[in-house]
């Protein structure tokens, strides 16, 4: 009965941790290959991380930016 109070406790925290992560798909190293910030790819790079700007749409496709055109 012990063993329940304690453990319970522990997996409902660890399942709360791991539900309220965002998985982030852009790294740092992106941002560096690209020379360009986050929020050229991204709409909002902190709330809204995984709206995509047309440039993100681009990069997401081709893995690149090179042959991206900005619409004006």
């Amino acid at each position: 009965m012990f063993r329940i109070k304690l453990i319970l406790p522990v997996i409902i925290a660890a399942s709360g941790i791991l539900v309220s992560t965002a998985t982030v798909s852009a790294k740092p190293a992106d941002s560096a290959k690209t020379k360009k910030s986050c929020n050229f790819c991204h709409v909002d790079a902190k709330t809204k991380a995984k709206e995509l700007t047309a440039a993100g749409k681009y990069y997401h496709e081709k893995k690149t930016l090179e042959g991206y055109s900005e619409k004006k």
